[in-house]
């Protein structure tokens, strides 16, 4: 019977198949069984040269080279495969994996039964993987085709192909392990899951995305940024006259459109991007537009005198360079900072130096901080933690404070929804992002006093981000109608999903520092991302009170009236239901929502901006 062989292949720095390619062609050259055919699809890898030159080095005729201009993702590249290809079976054959020799015979075999549609090997490693792996498939010529990347990005192939296959027919197992599927960073699997650092914009900025994706990974979410961001795509922002150059160096967080309002102001946008970032740090090509993208930059290339961002920077000539945010992003802020020292540049950090000081990168940030013509910090804390860990070294008065990650404004442009707690007369308490401080004694005690707890968005991570795995599925089970879970919402939907609830949940946390900012932690400095969220949809929120020492967010919250501050469970409860009765908290954050917008501050970092410019 015979076989066409689909060998997909991206070469980069960051996903380096050309290396792997030679390995699978010599497994595929070994096979026992004949009448194959194979094509080689190289899927827009920048330097075609390397690719090529393996395709060449096998010598074999019946392995073909089909390349794709531009990368268009793993669905397309297979698409180009099957229409490169005849033969009734095709088997998968990706650049890093690897076949025993039986491999294409064991799966002929099982084919031989004309009831069979799809087969699959074992694994040699890792065995028992989350969904079949391209590597251990072969299944008949269909008439289906893969999801590309303009419908569809996940890992999950079932998704992507073999729930079509399988509905033509049964699916078989060899039985035995002729394959290989090799773990290593580079993955497709692993840029995409964020249990392995990966994410939407990791796999973004790994291969060169220049529009919105539909993404999916199996330890998280559906996201829709084709949605999202249709309002934005569908706009152009003139330049002003006097309008600024900013260069937007390092990472965007969690809401990246933010950076829009300098673009409604008139000035021009451009962007270089870290290539370590976290899954949920925006990294361009930024899905929504108007801000020109410069590139990824890999590690190896910061201190490269001819790398191609070097000279992107010089001839865009910025006004001003403005870095940012978190501390994935320090190493390029820094190596910007130090290549074009001319240039005026201003650092907004949010989080957290005790990162960089654990990933030993303190005396980057230190030297970053030092050197700014400007840094702007999450909080009044933070800011003054750094004018005491440097001092001597730098000059207050350039130090401000700005919270980088708030939200563009136009999202609380939307209708609020009725409180379950009219309907129902029992306070409603809801989680964004991970329960952090949260647990199954914590969550029982609070159903106990008839509180519900609402979880949003909760990924399937190792550490903290998934640690409210271990206790779920009992809370789930003791309280059913007091643990909610709810998939991820977007900024689209924060007001009219999370207005039902009374209050939000701020990170639950003791503070040890005692007034002495020398012994604070990240939780006391930090200006946690769902503040803004919650109370954009008028939620006051729950953050438990630290007395006697120095809590960023809990210094706001007293001073803006939003804060439902406890010490206990009871405290919880009875804080909730005096809400639930005066709406007093709702009321304050009503109040105070539009100052937690970037469009609220949009005008004095501009003042700042041009303050150094000229």
């Amino acid at each position: 019977m015979a076989v066409a062989v689909l060998v997909p292949v991206h070469d980069s720095p960051l996903s380096p198949g050309a290396a792997f390619l030679p390995r699978a062609l010599e497994s595929l050259r070994a096979q026992t069984a004949g009448g194959w055919e194979a094509v080689v699809l190289d899927d827009g890898s920048p330097d075609p040269g390397p690719v090529a030159a393996a395709v060449a080095a096998a010598g074999d005729p019946r392995i073909r080279l089909v390349r794709l201009e531009r990368n268009r993702g793993l669905g397309a590249a297979l698409n180009a495969g099957l229409d490169a290809t005849t033969a009734p079976v095709v088997a998968y054959l990706p650049a890093d994996d690897v076949w025993t020799p039986d491999h294409l015979s064991a799966l002929l075999g099982c084919l031989a039964d004309p009831a069979v549609v799809r087969v699959r090997s074992g694994l040699t490693e890792p065995p028992g993987t989350a969904y079949d792996q391209l590597v251990q498939v072969a299944h008949r010529r269909t008439g289906d085709r893969w999801t590309e990347r303009e419908e569809l990005e996940t890992d999950d192939l079932d998704r992507l192909m073999w729930q079509r296959v399988d509905a033509g027919g049964a699916v078989a197992e060899t039985g035995a392990v002729t394959c290989s599927w090799t773990v290593h960073p580079g993955q497709r699997s692993r840029a995409i899951r964020s249990a392995f650092d990966g994410g939407l914009n990791v796999f973004r900025a790994r291969y060169g995305v220049d529009r919105p994706l539909r993404f999916s990974s199996t330890d998280g979410a559906d996201v829709d940024e084709v949605g999202r961001y249709a309002r934005f795509r569908s706009r152009r922002y003139e330049p002003a006259a006097d309008g600024l150059t900013v260069l937007v160096v390092g990472e965007l967080a969690f809401n990246p459109e933010r950076v829009l309002a300098l673009a409604a102001r008139g000035h021009s946008l451009a962007g270089l991007w870290t290539a370590t970032g976290l899954g949920d740090s925006t990294v361009g090509p930024l899905p929504f537009g108007d801000v020109d993208d410069l590139g990824v930059v890999d590690p190896a290339a910061l201190a490269d005198p001819g790398a191609a961002w070097r000279r992107a920077v010089r001839e865009l000539a910025p006004d001003v360079v403005w870095a940012q945010l978190n501390w994935r992003a320090v190493p390029l802020a820094h190596a910007v900072r130090t290549a074009f020292p001319d240039i005026p540049f201003v650092f907004t950090f949010k989080e957290a130096p005790q990162r960089s000081v654990v990933r030993g990168e303190w005396p980057v940030l230190a030297d970053l901080v030092t050197g700014a013509d400007a840094c702007l910090f999450c909080s009044a804390e933070e800011r003054d933690w750094f004018a005491l860990a440097l001092a001597g070294r730098v000059d207050p008065s350039r130090l401000g404070v700005l919270d980088g990650d708030l939200p563009l404004g136009e999202w609380l442009d939307a209708p609020l929804t009725p409180k379950l707690s009219d309907a129902d007369g029992e306070p409603h308490a809801v989680v964004v992002g991970r329960p952090s401080g949260l647990d199954l004694d914590w969550v029982m005690e609070l159903a106990g006093r008839g509180v519900h707890t609402h979880l949003y968005g909760q990924q399937r991570a190792p550490g903290t981000t998934g640690s409210w795995q271990s206790w779920l599925d009992e809370a789930l089970a003791r309280a059913p109608g007091y643990v909610h879970l709810h998939p991820p919402i977007g900024p689209d939907a924060w007001v009219p999903e999370l207005s039902r609830y009374d209050a939000g949940w701020l990170h639950r946390f003791s503070s040890a520092n005692g007034g002495d900012l020398r012994l604070a932690t990240w939780d006391d400095l930090n200006s946690p991302a769902r503040l803004p969220v919650c109370l954009a949809a008028g939620l006051p929120l729950l953050q438990q009170a630290n007395p006697g020492s120095l809590v960023s967010v809990e210094r706001v919250l007293r001073a803006e009236g939003t804060g439902l501050l406890y010490r206990s469970a009871d405290d919880v409860a009875d804080l909730l239901a005096e809400e639930v009765r005066t709406r007093t908290g709702a009321a304050a954050a009503m109040a105070a929502r539009e100052r937690h917008t970037f469009d609220a501050h949009a005008d004095r970092l501009v003042d700042l901006f041009r303050s150094l410019a000229h």
